[in-house]
């Protein structure tokens, strides 16, 4: 090993003074003081002169050196002049401990063994095409790059004044370097106040990239970059309010990105990694997880929009963006999660995730000011495939989680999360699958839900979330939009055993195709001045619905078209605000059937279903009816179409001003007389009495031939109507049940003659007859097609 200090001899150099006289003693070196001690200066070309050929001007490459100590190190140094290894080719290992430099050291297009840098002090590092058989290190050291000169406030101006002055564009450039090991920037303290931290594109590294609680201020550039294993900026410090604070476009990683808590040292001295400027990962591949545990992302809030082309009405565009991962492959997990916070967008559009996505603890915002339209995104994640769950536990997010056509291979699990988007959509998840469940439960909800178009294999369960200041818009201001939905199970807008469910837009799952259940149990729904809508289930479809919510809802309910095999409610869903629209909706069955005994439930249900309905509607009447008659209770079903008749002619009445009395008494005849035709036996009754009423009459009543011959007088009190019935016997009962029963003849009422008051009875009595015979012919029709 080559061992240098200020002040030593090299090998071979004669010793002068025999005696030297005693070393006064110096205060142990500090790298980080500008003004460092004389007595530790060491010239670089004085540290060179080892390697330089004897009468050589230069440093020429050398492929192998003479030495049996393939290890350079120079400890507690001020090294001054310019250390240029440029292009060498020198199997050395080159250590540097406790050094501060005048000037940046210089191993571009250089072929060595290795580089470390331990507290040291260094205004630069140029090594563009560097060639390293193992790992270049600077552990707990500081770049910095010392500008000087005049301060200019724009920009270009600043950074030609630079160029003029030679100050790098980068304060550590290792651009298409090739690094046999690993590259680590343990502790290090980067600064470049107007240019980039490290410039590293098209890196290669064989092992991993480390750069645990690294301080940069500038941006760090790391493009193209391959790395064998992780790259670990665990506690890192990125500081680049106005542009990129880690640009890794193309970004190959064998192992894992690690942005998270650093707890390496004493307990409780974690600290987590903090990025000020946008993180910028598309198309990059990770072959394991991304891991932002415990992270802090932040944009400049109060400055201009990041990037200028991103300047624009583009709606798919996020101008303030946090995390820009488009196009992203991972083959494992990405972590946002567990206390992490982002002040921005987290942008991973069309990505692919092989892994879950875990938001679980995360608080998301967007920063102040960004109230433009579509510009308040805090999870933009459209096209994406996530193959795991998507698990979101205890999330917080101030602005809108827009996930249109996302597939989901697992659950997305949110439960005690906070959604805050006011009066705009809060989740935006048009279009998207999910394998199994949508679990958001126990959460509170400022804005849309917007589930359109999800097909989830599993269920939908919204237990015990509130939802408040839905969308603005007239078309989509619900608090959940469920339309068109295909649910595998369920879609529970229940209660849990803590807190109900709570609407205060309404729902609207308009053609929505549920395997299984429907259910707002429990639930409490409202509806905004723009719709007046509490609940549109219009198109439905489901095994059974559940309709049991806590209060009658305050708006209007749609059922139009709905159906389902069981349905199941309580008096406060029929007794909605603003009524029910039931035209065609059908149930198979009622979930608590009624009893042939339980003549009290069914006139509650036919006042119910009166009162929800605006105005007669005959249909779900028939549709009551129909299913009592399905399931043997024919009675039941008999009084309901009573009731409907009733209904029917009171609403004709209410339409006819003129001729409404008539339809008055006319209702009011039928159903005291024959019910509608749904009472059979009392139109048999009627028959019965009839038929006691006419064989009194015209048994009591005197016999009127005047005008008819002697020879036609066949009896005291009756005349025949022709002289050849002179064998034929007056029977009053006979003639009176001729009279009542139409169709059948039984030879009575054409051969007496009848005037006067008896031949307007008897008319009477005929017309009456086809009534009740007619009725009781129906009965017994029904009767029949019945068994």
């Amino acid at each position: 090993m080559a061992f240098l200090r200020p002040g030593a001899r090299e090998p071979g150099e004669p010793d002068e003074d025999a005696s030297p006289p005693a070393e006064s003693p110096r205060p142990p070196f500090d790298p980080f003081d500008p003004n460092p001690d004389k007595r530790y200066e060491v010239k670089a070309d004085d540290l060179l002169r080892p390697f330089l050929e004897p009468g050589s001007a230069g440093l020429l490459r050398w492929r192998k050196q003479a030495s049996n100590a393939p290890i350079v190190q120079v400890e507690d140094a001020y090294i001054t002049g310019r250390l240029e290894l440029r292009a060498a080719e020198l199997q050395y290992l080159f250590r540097f401990e406790r050094c501060r430099f005048e000037n940046p050291p210089d191993v571009r297009e250089a072929t060595i063994l290795g580089l470390v840098f331990r507290k040291c002090w260094l205004p630069g590092l140029k090594a563009r095409n560097l060639r390293s058989r193992n790992d270049v290190r600077l552990i707990r050291s500081v770049v910095e790059v010392e500008l000087g000169g005049r301060a200019d406030n724009e920009t270009t101006v600043r950074r030609a004044n630079d160029r003029d002055r030679g100050v790098p564009d980068a304060a550590i450039n290792l651009t298409d370097a090739v690094i046999e090991g690993s590259v680590v920037l343990t502790r290090t303290r980067i600064e470049h106040p107007r240019g980039k931290a490290i410039q590293a594109d098209r890196l290669v590294v064989t092992g991993a990239f480390l750069a645990y609680r690294l301080e940069a201020h500038g941006e760090v550039r790391i493009p193209g970059m391959r790395a064998g294993g992780n790259v670990n900026f665990s506690g890192a410090s990125l500081r680049n309010p106005d542009g990129f604070a880690l640009n890794g476009n193309g970004l190959q990683i064998g192992g894992s990105l690690l942005c998270e808590v650093d707890t390496f040292g004493r307990a409780g001295d974690g600290r987590r990694f903090s990025a000020k400027g946008v993180v910028y990962l598309p198309s990059a591949t990770v072959e394991s997880d991304i891991v932002l545990r415990g992270a802090k992302l932040e944009v400049n809030q109060d400055g201009p929009i990041v990037v200028d082309a991103w300047r624009t009405s583009d709606p798919y565009v996020d101008p303030r963006p946090a995390l820009i991962a488009d196009r992203v492959k991972v083959s494992g997990n990405v972590e946002v999660s567990d206390s992490f916070v982002a002040t921005g967008t987290l942008r991973m559009v069309n990505a692919r995730i092989g892994g879950s996505l875990r938001l679980a603890g995360a608080h998301l915002r967007i920063p102040r000011g960004a109230a433009e339209p579509y510009y308040d995104r805090v999870l933009h994640l459209d096209g994406s495939s996530i193959n795991g769950d998507v698990q979101a536990t205890g999330l917080r997010a101030e602005g809108q989680v827009r996930m249109a056509d996302v597939e989901i291979g697992g659950n997305l699990l949110a439960w005690n999360v906070k959604l805050l988007h006011a009066e705009r959509d809060v989740v935006s998840a048009r279009r998207s699958r999910i394998a199994g469940n949508l679990l958001l439960t126990d959460s509170t909800v400022a804005g849309t839900l917007r589930l359109q178009g999800v097909d989830v294999g599993g269920s939908i369960e919204l237990f015990g979330t509130q939802l408040s200041s839905p969308a603005v818009a007239k078309s989509s201001s619900f608090s959940v939009d469920l339309r068109t939905v295909q649910v595998g199970r369920d879609i529970m807008l229940t209660a849990n055993a803590d807190r109900g469910f709570w609407a205060e837009g309404g729902v609207n799952m308009d053609g929505a195709t549920v395997k299984r259940r429907v259910s707002i149990t429990g639930a409490t729904l409202h509806s905004t001045h723009q719709h007046q809508i509490a609940l549109d289930a219009s198109d439905v479809s489901a095994d059974e619905f559940l309709l049991n919510p806590t209060s009658p809802p305050d708006g209007r309910v749609m059922l139009r078209r709905a159906h389902c095999a069981s349905l199941a409610d309580n008096e406060h869903f029929w007794q909605a605000r603003d009524g029910i629209e039931l035209e065609e909706f059908r149930y198979d069955a009622l979930t608590e059937p009624i009893s042939l005994r339980a003549d009290d439930v069914v006139e509650r249900r036919i006042v119910l279903l009166s009162n929800a309905m605006d105005g007669y509607r005959p249909g779900p009447y028939d549709q009551l009816a129909a299913m009592l008659r399905a399931s043997g209770n024919e009675e039941h079903a008999a009084t309901v179409l009573f009731k409907k008749q009733q209904f029917r002619y009171d609403s004709l009445a209410r339409g006819y001003r003129t001729l409404g009395p008539a339809v008055r008494l006319w209702s009011l005849l039928q159903r005291w007389m024959v019910g509608y035709g749904y009472r059979s036996v009392r139109a048999l009754g009627w028959l019965l009495v009839l038929l006691v009423a006419g064989s009194l009459w015209f048994w009591l009543r005197p016999d009127n031939c005047a005008g008819v011959p002697d020879l036609q007088r066949i009896t005291e009190t009756r005349c025949a109507v022709n002289a050849d019935d002179t064998g034929l016997d007056w029977n009053p009962v006979l003639y009176t049940v001729d009279l009542l029963v139409p169709i059948v003849d039984f030879g009575n009422k054409g051969r007496w003659y009848m005037s006067g008051m008896d031949k307007w009875v008897a008319t009477g009595f005929t017309a009456t007859g086809w009534i009740l015979a007619t009725t009781v012919a129906a009965g017994v029709t029904r009767m029949l097609r019945r068994n």
